[in-house]
């Protein structure tokens, strides 16, 4: 609207939205490599003898590494280069997704998998601090929006094509496929114009009258830590996206087992659900931007209404619903599941520093992985082998009831946190 039409970013309006681009096909293909093994899950547990446990393990590696190293490679993101840190990253997990077609056992695998976790790990901090610098604020959740939507695009992708693959050619040739994309968008984007590194005051971080010479990320790590808006939205991404990758990994595995669907059928009909929330990340984006501009807590209350309605739709959808009446509520599902993931992102770029927003989405990542990603896959694998897959879906409303209400208690603490932050001129580089 009127700030797309009086656009403001460092970068002309073209190079702007080409940036975008490149960045959008990035996180797609990420979560093309990222996903993609969750259908071949019936292929690989016959061949090695897996169990649902183990297969969700092969999710959980990418997330364990991405939450060890996602804050080094922030930190590199945010003092060093945008651009080259995130051209580098895509290539290496480009390259650990091929070689996951030319391992042998479980061991293997997993440990492949971690690497594209490494390559992947400061790849979310460097697009969100990238996007919040091109663009005028008043755009940020509308563009991270958009941007978020190639989450579910890529995650539907990878499934889908997973299972097609396998399918024809066997799940070896799924990895070797679609790792090659990402290599030739990575060097491309080693051609657009970074922003310059913002100088960080500090001092300017915390009342402490201590010299900023001594123990710099110290300072930075309690001036993290003060900022109680962010602790709290952190903790509620943390709760929605238990539920979204368990949701990603497991739907394959539930309509296979409960409806008898092939593979390749199962996955595409889960990739239509997934692919729901298209929809819903940059709905999520443009509703919040919209409440933002009469409420300055919205985005936080936003994500709190967002969260309740996706527990409802999923409760009615595992517990009272079959067959296509079930299919209709599982694509509501996919539009609300990631609405909230805009408004929470902007946050964790509203309240901060703007010489720390990489670092700031990194402490998000971490916190998210440790309670929500790492664990969604494994712990309803496990509540699967016990009571089977049907009862296993029926716990994931609990987890978006607990996010709802943390964003919440987030939605007391925005405004002064806001209010705490400076204006910082972006230039771009020569």
């Amino acid at each position: 609207m009127n700030d797309d039409n009086n656009f403001t970013g460092p970068l002309p309006k073209r190079q702007a939205y080409y940036t975008f681009t490149l960045l959008f096909l990035l996180y797609m293909l990420d979560y093309i490599d990222r996903m993609v093994v969750v259908s071949l899950f019936p292929y690989i547990r016959q061949d090695w003898g897996l169990t649902d446990a183990q297969c969700g393990l092969l999710v959980s590696a990418v997330y364990w590494a991405i939450l060890i190293f996602t804050l080094p490679a922030s930190v590199a993101i945010d003092r060093w280069s945008r651009k080259k840190s995130i051209g580098i990253m895509s290539i290496l997990w480009s390259f650990a997704t091929f070689l996951c077609a030319i391992t042998q056992n479980f061991w293997q695998l997993f440990s492949v998998r971690a690497f594209i976790g490494i390559g992947e790990a400061g790849y979310a901090p460097g697009g969100t601090a990238m996007i919040s610098a091109l663009f005028p604020a008043g755009l940020r959740a509308r563009m991270l929006g958009i941007w978020n939507a190639s989450i579910p695009l890529g995650s539907a992708m990878g499934i889908a094509l997973g299972g097609l693959i396998a399918e024809h050619y066997g799940w070896r040739h799924a990895f070797g496929i679609v790792a090659i994309p990402g290599l030739i968008v990575a060097l491309l984007f080693f051609r657009v114009k970074d922003y310059k590194t913002v100088e960080l005051d500090l001092s300017s971080l915390s009342d402490s009258r201590s010299s900023g010479r001594a123990k710099p990320w110290k300072e930075v790590a309690v001036y993290m830590a003060g900022i109680k808006s962010l602790l709290f939205n952190n903790l509620a991404f943390a709760g929605n996206v238990f539920v979204t990758t368990a949701l990603i990994s497991w739907l394959p595995t539930y309509f296979n087992r409960t409806q008898g669907l092939p593979m390749g059928t199962a996955g595409l009909k889960s990739g239509v659900i997934m692919l729901m929330a298209i929809v819903g990340a940059p709905l999520g984006g443009i509703l919040a931007d919209r409440w933002f501009r009469v409420r300055t807590n919205a985005r936080l209350l936003f994500a709190m209404i967002s969260s309740l309605l996706t527990a409802g739709v999923f409760f009615l959808a595992f517990s009272a619903f079959t067959g296509t009446l079930q299919f209709i509520i599982l694509i509501a599902g996919g539009i609300l599941a990631v609405a909230f993931v805009p408004a929470s992102v902007a946050v964790t770029q509203d309240v901060v520093h703007p010489g720390l927003r990489a670092t700031s989405l990194s402490i998000c990542i971490i916190i998210q992985h440790i309670l929500g990603s790492s664990l969604g896959p494994p712990v309803i694998g496990h509540l699967s082998d016990m009571y089977g897959i049907n009862i296993a879906m029926m716990a994931l409303p609990i987890f978006n009831m607990a996010a709802a209400f943390l964003f919440f208690l987030a939605s007391f603490y925005y405004n002064s946190d806001a209010a705490k932050v400076g204006v910082v001129h972006i230039q771009v580089e020569e």
